[in-house]
């Protein structure tokens, strides 16, 4: 699956523990990174400075789901399953 241009939900949804320029304690779950254009585009893809975490994020139907709403959802849910 390819990501959704426009979506966005990865930049929101979870919580990145990785220090973000701007961000130096990383970013709650639920909070939009402060990278995030309002085109719901990365600003950081493709720099040095974009979490490795980030990078790693492969877009799957059972994280994403049919849509942002979709995908908030779910990547809500499995970030509440999966924590620590």
């Amino acid at each position: 699956m390819n990501c959704r241009e426009g979506c966005g939900a990865c930049c929101i949804a979870p919580s990145i523990s990785s220090p973000l320029p701007g961000m130096p304690q990383g970013k709650p779950a639920g909070v939009r990174c402060l990278h995030l254009s309002v085109e719901q585009l990365c600003l950081l893809f493709g720099q040095p400075e974009r979490p490795t975490v980030c990078g790693e994020f492969k877009a799957d139907i059972d994280v994403c789901g049919t849509d942002q709403a979709d995908a908030i959802r779910l990547i809500g849910w499995w970030e509440q399953i999966t924590a620590a």
